[in-house]
């Protein structure tokens, strides 16, 4: 249900609701969020909330600290695992400047732009996400190991499978949060997971990536275990991607979407730091069916890109590099805009490679382009970028190109 301002006020007071998270994620996607009291809630829709941004990450400094929060009443969900009496709830934020202007380093507005952007040219995005991560067990102190939860491998069942009442949990509490699981399996790595989750408008879906990542880490800390998103948690093992599902409709019914692909292949370079943040995800790409190559065939997981076998409405282009510590809000928004290059300029596909290029020689890989090849050729690519300067503020792709790591999610 899509709640207004005063929807909230009066299901706070008849839910029993007690605390209010006001939630946001910094400029990596890392989320963030302060609870406030019932009392204080009307004044926060009417005024916003005061925050520090000198300690949020990519968000200023200490000369330019103040910046507000403002509810999206929309967003409002329960947070299942907190007391039903006294009840807390959650709601995304936008962040703007005192003055009320929005704050140019708020990638959730970043993609609202883009949304808007596409929608004036007459185009509507989808996006489903599919997300992998790690169960680790925790030492005697509760601290993470790097010790995986079990040796299962894909779509293992019980007894080898010990991550399958872990992710049943998960599952039957984003239900309760509005969040419809499609399906949930193990993955390839020992004590690596998957669960994937219906496709959506960008916005929806950019909320509910971030909303699964807090999800997964909360079910598996009540479950003594550590969740890990990061791109690639152990050495010898399959790293966690973040698999981006697309879908585009123009309201014509037209054959779009070939000119999206060849958009994104012809932006994927320029964008793949935002896509791939973090110097493990160098080490993911090209490993275990991560890809390495710029290309793109039917259904063939060796690929960039892939369409998998689907009907009508559920067709759509799979993008496979993105990997889990990645800020859904900046990919999707990043990948709009990379989709409207392709479509303005009705760029032409390339031919489909349809050969297994994990198995393929070298003479045959020569030609393809290939994607950055380590955290500071991403920097570079993307600080040169005259598609990135078009799509994002100059102090985004800063905060990207100026931290030499990213704290794992």
């Amino acid at each position: 249900m899509k709640y207004t301002a005063n929807e909230v006020l009066q299901y706070v007071r008849e839910e029993d609701v007690k605390f209010i998270r006001l939630a946001f994620c910094d400029v990596f996607g890392n989320q963030k969020n302060i609870s406030v009291m019932p009392s204080e809630l009307e004044r926060v829709f009417r005024y916003g909330i005061a925050i520090d941004a000198s300690a949020i990450a990519g968000f200023g400094d200490v000369a330019h600290s103040d910046l507000f929060l403002h509810p999206d009443p929309s967003t409002l969900t329960v947070l299942p695992w907190r007391p039903e009496h006294g009840r807390v709830v959650r709601m995304f934020c936008s962040v703007s400047y005192p003055d009320g202007s929005p704050f140019v380093s708020d990638t959730r507005g970043i993609l609202i732009k883009a949304i808007e952007t596409a929608r004036s040219k007459g185009y509507s995005f989808n996006f489903g996400a599919e997300m992998e991560f790690y169960l680790f067990r925790l030492d005697e102190h509760g601290d993470p190991t790097n010790i995986p939860y079990d040796k299962a491998g894909y779509m293992d069942v019980a007894p080898f499978d010990r991550g399958e009442n872990v992710r049943r949990e998960i599952c039957l509490t984003l239900e309760e949060m509005g969040i419809l699981p499609e399906g949930s399996h193990h993955e390839e790595g020992p004590g690596q997971n998957e669960i994937d989750f219906r496709y959506s408008d960008a916005l929806t879906a950019a909320d509910n990536a971030v909303t699964f990542r807090s999800v997964v880490q909360t079910i598996a800390a009540r479950n003594g275990l550590w969740a890990d998103f990061s791109a690639k948690p152990l050495e010898n093992a399959p790293g966690n991607g973040l698999h981006i599902n697309i879908s585009v409709g123009d309201g014509k019914h037209g054959q779009v979407i070939p000119y999206v692909i060849a958009g994104i292949l012809d932006k994927i370079r320029d964008i793949t730091l935002f896509l791939n943040p973090t110097a493990q995800s160098y080490a993911r790409l090209g490993n275990n069916k991560a890809p390495r190559y710029i290309s793109w065939s039917g259904e063939n997981r060796s690929q960039l890109i892939r369409i998998p076998a689907a009907v009508g409405e559920f067709r759509r282009a799979e993008l496979r590099s993105p990997d889990a510590a990645a800020n859904p809000y900046l990919a999707f928004a990043l990948l709009i805009y990379a989709g409207l290059h392709g479509l303005e300029n009705k760029l032409p596909l390339p031919e489909p490679a349809n050969i297994n290029l994990y198995a393929a020689d070298k003479a045959t890989l020569s030609k393809f382009a290939s994607l950055p090849s380590s955290l500071q050729d991403a920097i570079k690519t993307a600080k040169d970028s005259a598609f990135n300067t078009a799509c994002l503020p100059r102090e985004v792709i800063d905060a990207y190109c100026n931290r030499a790591d990213v704290l794992p999610l």
